[in-house]
């Protein structure tokens, strides 16, 4: 059963919340051997308690006695917080993130966390603690990341509801790549911890995950609302009671490999094109759009942003000398540029974001909806890194084959991953459905209705031997 509809059969007496959490632990019992997407899972005795109180208690919301497990980079009182890294394996959250906490108060029941690459860096999930995780669809491929383990623990029905987080696609490509849906929320809207530096980093946001709209809507609606001791609150439209409203036409903005700037594996261009064919039923206009912005310059303003960002998080690890061995490459080739940056370059990143903004802002005054593919290459095999190469060219960069990712997730807009179907090899793809900021509703009403029409999660699921 989905989110919404476990929830409505708790509320009506159909199921107990004990039920729910027998069901739920013997399906990660049955399944997660093979995927590895749920990690640090509690005693099964403890969660059969707590679902028994909530069975005895009123229900505090939609989420009241649904089992969730959270992406292991979020704290949850009394949990391990690994973030991946042997650094940080075993250290117990004192207290609940500002999200987590907002699941809690509608009810959830957390059975433990769900896996990541260390420290959330790279779109595939591994780490020296957990291990990988591997695609439901293929257990020899990878299942994307970061909210890697949080899209396989969906696609393999052993939660109905995830969260995750998106700086460099974490919610989409692992969506695109598990066949569910992923959202990326306007920055702002989901608020991150209140502690730090607060002003500067606009690239990282929280969001929810879901086997249907409908679901990603209800869990948008719980994560979102504004947190005043952050400086930047952007106030959406509760999403769920919308889902269904009738849509005027809607003008989708075809990006696809920006005028030749981003190579794809082949079959992805295809899928996608036959999908947005597919949308072009629904009362939508198709419209072809040629390169808006120089993607080299959207490019260079990211990798310094980003390794500005990962620095100044990580900086006191990497001054550790007992830490520092234990810090994988890729954090370490982040780390060190961003403590190498000028405060001008970092400034001059800013200008190309802006002006990026400006011009993607016109652009909406053309089409409602952009939309490009969620990935740039197919699951890849579980043992590698990373993509050296799409498409016979040579990636420079440990993500550099996300780089379709990143027009979205530079400033800001929000984005919901569709999944449209498999390749030859059996593998899913997904397409990002990109609107400007506080379209959040409305590009999950035009989820919804492409779910109407094609239902991929549910038309095939993975299948376990």
């Amino acid at each position: 059963m989905d989110a919404l509809a476990q929830s409505a059969a708790l509320e009506q007496g159909e199921i107990s919340a004990a039920e729910l959490m027998q069901a739920t632990l013997a399906r990660i019992d049955a399944v997660n051997g093979a995927v590895n997407a749920v990690v640090s899972l509690r005693d099964g005795d403890e969660l059969l308690a707590e679902a028994q109180a909530a069975d005895a208690t009123p229900r505090k919301g939609w989420l009241h006695g649904i089992p969730m497990a959270i992406k292991d980079l979020a704290n949850v009182k009394g949990l391990p917080t690994s973030m991946g890294s042997p650094l940080f394996a075993g250290q117990i959250a004192e207290n609940d993130d500002v999200m987590v906490a907002r699941l809690r108060a509608a009810g959830a029941l957390f059975i433990g966390k769900t896996n990541i690459p260390e420290f959330g860096l790279g779109s595939h999930t591994f780490n020296p603690v957990h291990g990988a995780t591997r695609n439901p669809y293929d257990p020899d491929k990878s299942a994307g990341g970061s909210s890697g383990g949080a899209a396989a623990a969906l696609a393999a029905r052993m939660v109905s509801v995830a969260d995750g987080s998106d700086m460099m696609g974490s919610l989409r490509n692992p969506a695109g790549w598990n066949n569910v849906y992923g959202m990326r929320p306007t920055w702002g809207s989901v608020p991150s911890e209140p502690d730090g530096e607060g002003f500067i980093h606009q690239l990282s946001t929280a969001g929810p995950m879901a086997r249907n709209p409908r679901d990603l809507a209800a869990l948008l609606d719980t994560m979102t609302g504004p947190e005043p001791r952050l400086p930047h609150n952007f106030i959406t439209d509760p999403a769920l009671p919308q889902i269904d409203t009738p849509l005027p036409p809607q003008r989708l903005g075809w990006l696809g490999d920006w005028s030749g700037a981003l190579p794809y594996e082949d079959g992805i261009v295809e899928i996608s094109t036959a999908a947005l064919a597919q949308m072009g039923g629904l009362d939508t206009q198709i419209i072809e759009i040629k390169s808006p912005f120089d993607m080299g310059a959207i490019w260079d303003s990211w990798i310094t942003l980003r390794s500005f960002a990962i620095a100044g998080g990580h900086a006191a690890t990497y001054a550790n000398p007992d830490q520092r061995p234990h810090l994988k490459p890729a954090a370490l080739w982040e780390i060190e540029r961003g403590l190498a940056m000028s405060a001008m370059e970092v400034h001059r990143a800013s200008v190309t974001r802006s002006e990026w903004f400006r011009t993607a802002m016109a652009l909406f005054e053309q089409v409602d909806v952009l939309v490009m593919p969620s990935a740039q290459c197919w699951p890849f095999d579980v043992d590698k890194v990373h993509p050296t190469e799409i498409a016979g060219e040579q990636m420079d960069t440990y993500h550099r084959w996300m780089q379709v990712v990143i027009p979205a997730g530079l400033i800001g807009l929000p984005v919901v991953n569709v999944p449209i179907g498999f390749g030859t090899a059996g593998l899913p793809a997904g397409l990002q459905l990109i609107g400007p900021p506080g379209s959040d509703a409305r590009l999950l009403q035009l989820a919804q209705k492409w779910h109407q029409e094609t239902d991929w999660p549910n038309a095939r699921p993975p299948q376990f031997g």
